[in-house]
C-alpha cells in the first residue's frame, strides 16, 4: 500500500507512477502483431496507442465500431506511421467471438501478443444472449473462447518467427472479493443471490485462473508462449459507468490510490513488451512488479475445474446456435 501511495519503485525499477510510455521506452516492436480487446477507450486505447508508438501492428477489437474508428484516427493524428486496424468484437456473444476470430484469421496475419483487456463492471443482473451471467460471460468466457480460437495462430507464429508469444489477461485486485468457493459453478446464473461486486470479483478471479491454467498447459506442451495476469490499478474510465457516482465519492477519500490512464496502462504494456519478462509465465503483476494473488487464484484444481466448466458452457451454447 505504501508503495502504491508514494510511487516508490519496485525491483523492476518501475512503480505505480510509471507510465506506459516509460516502461516501453527503447522497445522496438516492429516485428509484432498485437490484438487488444476493448482498445477503443480507457486503458485499452492507451495500450493501443503506446504499442503503435513502439511500431507494433495493432488490431483493436471493439464492440462499438464508431468508437473504434475514432480511436484509430486519434492514434493516427498523433502518429501518422502507426499501423492500426479495427475489427468488431462483442465478448458477451460467443457467435461474435467466433466471427471475430474467423475474420482475423482470414487476414493471414501473424499474432504475437493477445491482450485480453475489455470488460464490464458492477452491472445489474442480466444474461448474455447465450444465457450466461453478463459479467462472467464478458470478462471471462468471451476471452477464454477468443484465446482458444487464436491459440493455434499464436503457436504457429512463435514457431515460424522464433519470437516468444505473450498473452496478457487483465484481472484486478477485485479478485479478492469473490464467492467463498471462488467460482459458483452451480449457481453462475442465479439472479436471487446475485451481487454485482461479488460477480465482478468472480470474473476477475476467473481471468487469473484461466491465465494460470493456460500457462501450465503451454509449458507442458513446450509452446513458446507466456501467459500472465495484471492488475492495472484504480482508474476512472468508462468501465465504471454502472457505479460512477459511488466511485466519485470513494475517490474523494482514496485519492492517493488512483492512477491516471497512462499509469493504468503501464503494467499491461510492461508485461506485453518488456524484454526482461522473456520466459516469465503464470505470474500476476501490479504496478509493473510481480505480486502474489489470492490462495484461490493459485488453486490448480479450481483452475482445471474452471477450464472444463468454461468449455462445457461454450459447447452447450454452440449446440443451441447450430440448431
Amino acid at each position: 500500500m505504501l508503495r502504491l501511495i508514494t510511487g516508490i519503485r519496485g525491483a523492476t525499477g518501475f512503480g505505480s507512477a510509471s507510465t506506459a510510455e516509460e516502461v516501453t521506452d527503447g522497445v522496438d516492436a516492429t516485428a509484432l502483431t498485437v490484438i487488444i480487446t476493448g482498445g477503443a477507450s480507457g486503458i485499452g486505447l492507451e495500450t493501443a496507442r503506446v504499442l503503435a508508438l513502439r511500431k507494433a501492428h495493432v488490431i483493436i477489437a471493439a464492440r462499438n465500431m464508431e468508437a473504434a474508428n475514432e480511436a484509430k484516427q486519434q492514434i493516427l493524428n498523433e502518429n501518422t506511421s502507426a499501423r492500426i486496424d479495427i475489427l468488431k468484437l462483442d465478448l458477451s456473444s460467443l457467435k461474435s467471438v467466433k466471427a471475430f476470430a474467423d475474420n482475423f484469421l482470414a487476414l493471414n496475419l501473424p499474432l504475437n501478443i493477445l491482450i485480453n483487456n475489455a470488460g464490464i463492471m458492477f452491472c445489474p443482473f442480466q444474461l448474455s444472449e447465450d444465457g450466461i451471467e453478463m459479467q462472467f460471460a464478458t470478462n471471462h468466457l468471451g476471452h477464454f473462447y477468443l484465446t482458444n480460437l487464436l491459440l493455434d495462430k499464436m503457436k504457429e507464429t512463435a514457431k515460424s518467427t522464433g519470437i516468444e508469444g505473450r498473452i496478457v489477461n487483465l484481472s484486478s485486485v477485485a479478485h479478492l472479493v469473490c464467492p467463498r468457493e471462488g467460482i459458483r459453478f452451480q449457481n453462475i446464473n442465479d439472479k436471487n443471490s446475485y451481487q454485482d461486486k461479488v460477480a465482478y470479483g468472480q470474473s476477475k478471479l476467473a481471468n487469473l485462473l484461466h491465465a494460470n491454467e493456460l500457462s501450465r498447459r503451454l509449458q507442458e506442451e513446450g509452446a513458446n508462449i507466456t501467459v500472465n495476469s495484471v492488475h492495472p490499478g484504480l482508474i476512472m474510465t468508462n468501465l465504471m459507468r454502472h457505479s460512477a457516482f459511488l466511485m466519485r465519492i470513494l475517490r474523494v477519500f482514496t485519492c492517493l490510490l488512483w492512477k491516471n490512464i497512462p499509469q493504468g496502462a503501464a503494467t499491461t504494456c510492461y508485461v506485453a513488451l518488456h524484454p526482461t519478462l522473456k520466459g516469465v509465465t503464470g505470474k500476476y503483476f501490479s504496478d509493473c512488479n510481480e505480486y502474489k494473488p489470492s490462495k484461490l487464484a493459485r488453486d490448480e484444481v479450481l483452475g482445471r475445474s474452471l477450464w472444463d466448466f468454461s468449455n462445457n458452457l461454450i459447447n452447450a451454447s454452440q449446440k443451441v446456435i447450430d440448431k
